[in-house]
């Protein structure tokens, strides 16, 4: 009788010992967010998008476009940054940036001279053969972090955005 005793006392050790450490190491496993004060757990965030719809066209060279121009310490990034451009721009929206950017001397992707800590699109609409998506650019953090807006135009049959405005 004392051996199975011994040997459920074993096996409960064993199975604390690992729930323990399972949940010890996924905190131990995941690097602390740069300034944050201790690590902390997230929950795995889940990203999806479709080459064919326009919002996430959107979405997906905003992202691309401020991951390049955030990397100032990359050598490729700036290159990046004009590809992306090329790619996802029509050629009458590049000119319309270019003019803007010779003017006001600030990134006219952005509407900026610098870059935005966070960034969000949220379809407006459609019609006509075009969608409108208005981009939320986060310049700041805390309790009243500064924002700025982009509508962006794009066409439905080539993908490409026609046309940026700031408002607001």
């Amino acid at each position: 009788m004392h051996k199975n005793l011994r040997a459920r006392l074993l096996v409960a050790g064993a199975v604390a010992a690992a729930l323990g450490l399972a949940a010890v190491t996924p905190a131990l496993a995941a690097p602390a967010p740069s300034g944050a004060p201790h690590a902390t757990t997230v929950a795995p965030a889940s990203v999806q998008g479709d080459p064919r719809d326009a919002t996430d066209r959107v979405a997906d060279f905003y992202g691309a476009y401020i991951d390049a121009v955030w990397s100032t310490d990359d050598p490729a990034a700036g290159a990046q940054a004009k590809a992306l451009r090329a790619f996802y721009l029509s050629p009458a929206a590049r000119k319309k940036v270019a003019a803007y950017e010779a003017r006001e001397h600030a990134d006219g992707i952005l509407f900026a001279q610098n870059v935005p800590v966070k960034w969000d699109v949220t379809y407006t609409g459609s019609g006509a053969g075009h969608s409108t998506a208005r981009v939320t650019l986060t310049w700041s953090e805390g309790e009243h972090p500064e924002v700025s807006r982009i509508k962006v135009r794009s066409d439905l049959a080539t993908g490409k955005i026609t046309d940026l405005a700031q408002t607001g």
